[in-house]
């Protein structure tokens, strides 16, 4: 992490949070897109190893087309994925990790097998909301 972040990041657990203006603004852009929805799950794909454009999409139920190929064209951009064409009859395009966006397997991991273990409880959590916002 960036010295900035180290107050806000690397803080001990029940450690006062400290505001750091400049650092904020700097990875702000950066977790937007590894914070994305649709990023999590293109990564959490590619971990597995290179995927054509169509197996991503039918693998990641509910993405449009568009909304894959702009997901993707960012990813590429900030240097997480890359896209190779192979010059055949249709052209043959895959999409893979970089380096940089094989550090990301072990975190998407961890949100992954959070989401999974505390699902049930977070479903109760919405029911009983609901309930409460219902009987108001």
């Amino acid at each position: 992490m960036d010295c900035e972040h180290q107050q806000v990041w690397g803080r001990p657990m029940g450690a006062p949070l400290e505001h750091n203006v400049a650092g904020c603004a700097k990875v702000a852009p950066i977790l937007q897109r590894i914070g994305d929805k649709w990023s999590i799950l293109i990564v959490a794909m590619l971990s597995g190893g290179p995927r054509r454009f169509n197996e991503l999409k039918r693998a990641i139920g509910g993405i449009s087309q568009r909304m894959l190929t702009l997901s993707l064209r960012g990813l590429e951009r900030d240097g997480l994925v890359t896209r190779t064409v192979t010059p055949t009859i249709p052209p043959r395009v895959d999409y893979a990790l970089t380096p940089l966006g094989q550090s990301l397997e072990g975190p998407v991991s961890a949100i992954s097998n959070w989401a999974s273990a505390h699902h049930g409880a977070i479903e109760e959590a919405r029911r009983r909301f609901d309930a409460a916002r219902d009987d108001a």
